[in-house]
């Protein structure tokens, strides 16, 4: 019973860091004694199929060691989990910007802050994608499979892993772009039209009159393109589970 109360702990250490950024536990509206129950039950879910982790004589730098560990392999996977939701939210952002919308910024219950409409659309949609691909699921299931890659204290913190996940954290800034670029091409149009219109038309303040152009045509653009930019989500999605491992062999190099 020690040995098992010991494991469960062990797990219930990684787990709950891993709820921590998971992208449907993370809301700031779920209580954090609700978080930990999650990640109490989840751990004894899967407690039988996690090796035992014998801390019996360990010494107490030992002991904070593979803590420390535990915390770093769950946050590090609650990251890989949440990066695309970044990127979503910097997506929202950028058209908001562009269409002139950033003045209108609603309240986002789920990160508990006030963020542009497009944001809040494109977090639900993802959201719901998420929740009907049952990547939810899988994501539970890959922090059990994690524990085959990397026992219990066996995680590694290497140059590779910190380059691997820079690398994922900048390919943000590259799902917003892709995401954004019909709303991006627009503004340019938008911008270009009434720049030549001010040139041949000095009075013209093409401030005021290209607000409400470059407002209605952003979001033409991003209705008409939402099909797409759900398509794009799911791809993205689906490389989740890949890279989850991925990045769990890397913490054992």
């Amino acid at each position: 019973m020690f040995w098992d109360f010991t494991t469960w702990f062990v797990i219930f250490v990684r787990f709950s860091a891993y709820l921590l950024l998971f992208p449907l536990t993370s809301a700031q509206a779920i209580p954090v004694i609700v978080r930990l129950g999650f990640a109490a039950l989840g751990s004894f879910l899967i407690l039988p199929l996690v090796p035992a982790v014998p801390l019996d004589g360990a010494a107490l730098h030992e002991v904070f060691r593979m803590f420390f560990l535990e915390v770093s392999t769950g946050v590090i996977l609650g990251m890989i989990a949440r990066f695309l939701f970044y990127a979503v939210e910097m997506a929202g952002s950028l058209i908001a910007t562009e269409s002139g919308l950033m003045l209108s910024s609603n309240f986002n219950p789920v990160t508990a802050s006030f963020v542009s409409s497009p944001g809040v659309l494109l977090h639900w949609m993802t959201l719901i994608l998420m929740l009907t691909l049952d990547l939810h699921h899988w994501l539970i299931i890959g922090l059990q499979r994690s524990y085959e890659i990397v026992p219990a204290g066996g995680a590694k913190l290497s140059e590779l892993l910190l380059t691997d996940v820079i690398g994922r954290a900048g390919g943000m800034f590259v799902i917003a772009l892709q995401m954004t670029g019909p709303i991006l091409a627009t503004s340019f149009l938008v911008t270009m039209v009434f720049s030549l219109l001010g040139r041949a038309v000095p009075q013209m303040n093409v401030f005021s009159e290209s607000f409400p152009v470059r407002t209605i045509a952003g979001l033409a653009v991003f209705g008409l393109t939402c099909n797409l930019l759900a398509q794009h989500i799911v791809n993205h999605l689906n490389r989740i589970p890949q890279d989850f491992l991925r990045v769990a062999e890397m913490l054992t190099v």
